[in-house]
């Protein structure tokens, strides 16, 4: 049994292809997996680490600039497509998986093309363009929120949640004594974690710099930061940093025991909303302006209309973001409402579902 795997770009598409290749190989030792994923992205560093083979297209998306990358993207199209019809005939897949990004089109349409069952996995509540076309023609679609028939044939919907590494999350309560201990964090003080992914985000390290005298006069907050290895050069050297009650760090390689020390998480509204369902800490959600079509913006909102997260638009972090942290310590009822209903919203076998899908359509 062969199955393919596309996609990819970002943390939000990587990390969920590799949890549902490994549910995969839970229920079928056997399978054989291989990942197509864009050259010089995440996934060509992650997936060979997970221990998975992986194929590179010559592929990127739109910039919304004028740039020599949007000029070479009609030749990047017809490249990629003719290596993934390639990738596909010699692999003689049974099943191809598109988890969004830009390799996943390319894939999916040469395995559909060539009358290879496909399924598709939508982590947002509002789907790209990509897998509104792709859709025609899938099988199955794994979706994470309710209401995507305005999207998707609803006959081929299945509500999954979106896979993340429930292994690495499952259990976070009993690892808060190691996480103090791990970030060298004080117990006795309330803590921010504020993370934008592994490259960081700006507008939380803006954010951040912006409120040094807030967070000097707030001795009994603590916040662990995650600048981001984009942005080391630029912040980890500057006041806000130097704070005793502020641990700076480029990358926070434990995730788990960063969301264990937390006592409000801020993030993004990207795939990580679904780890931060799992650990049900209240959360306060910045989403990204620089993705397509709004769609974290959509992925926030269907946690706020239940109650779920709090939000901060990007353009108003400066001012915002962590006078709403603080203001949710001040409001024990708004922080147990928000940790409960967030948990509610947890998937912990998403992966397993998933993967109970695509083994379905293995003939």
């Amino acid at each position: 049994m062969r199955i393919i795997i596309s996609g990819g770009g970002t943390g939000g598409h990587v990390f969920p292809a590799i949890a549902i290749a490994d549910a995969v190989k839970k229920l079928r030792p056997d399978a054989e997996i291989l990942f197509v994923g864009a050259q010089g992205k995440l996934e060509m560093e992650k997936v060979p680490k997970a221990g998975y083979q992986i194929e590179g297209l010559w592929i990127s998306g739109f910039q919304r600039k004028l740039t020599l990358e949007n000029f070479l993207l009609p030749l990047k199209i017809l490249v990629s497509g003719w290596k993934a019809r390639q990738i596909v005939r010699r692999f003689r897949p049974d099943v191809a998986v598109g988890v969004g990004g830009y390799a996943s089109g390319p894939t999916l349409n040469a395995a559909g093309a060539m009358g290879i069952p496909t399924v598709l996995q939508e982590p947002n509540s509002y789907p790209g363009l990509a897998n509104r076309i792709l859709a025609k023609k899938a099988k199955k679609i794994c979706v994470a929120y309710d209401g995507m028939e305005k999207y998707f044939p609803k006959e081929k919907i299945v509500l999954t949640g979106n896979p993340i590494r429930a292994e690495i999350f499952n259990g976070v309560a009993s690892k808060r004594d190691e996480a103090f201990e791990y970030f060298k964090l004080d117990k006795a003080k309330k803590t921010i974690l504020i993370f934008g992914g592994s490259l960081g985000a700006r507008t939380f390290n803006e954010a951040m710099a912006a409120n040094t005298e807030l967070l000097r006069e707030r001795t009994d907050v603590q916040v662990l930061w995650q600048i981001g290895r984009f942005y080391e050069a630029g912040y980890i050297g500057c006041d806000t940093a130097k704070l005793p009650n502020v641990r700076p760090l480029p990358f926070v390689d434990r995730m788990d025991l960063a969301y264990a020390a937390a006592d409000v998480v801020i993030g993004r509204a990207g795939g990580s909303i679904w780890e931060m369902c799992l650990v049900g800490k209240p959360a306060i959600l910045v989403p990204s302006p620089n993705v397509t079509e709004d769609h974290q913006t959509m992925n926030a909102l269907a946690l706020v209309e239940k109650q779920a997260a709090l939000m901060v638009k990007d353009v108003e972090a400066k001012e915002r973001l962590l006078w709403t942290a603080l203001e949710v310590f001040e409001n024990q009822e708004l922080a147990k409402r928000l940790g409960e209903n967030i948990k509610r919203l947890a998937k912990p076998n998403a992966a397993e579902e998933i993967a109970k899908e695509i083994l379905k359509l293995v003939k």
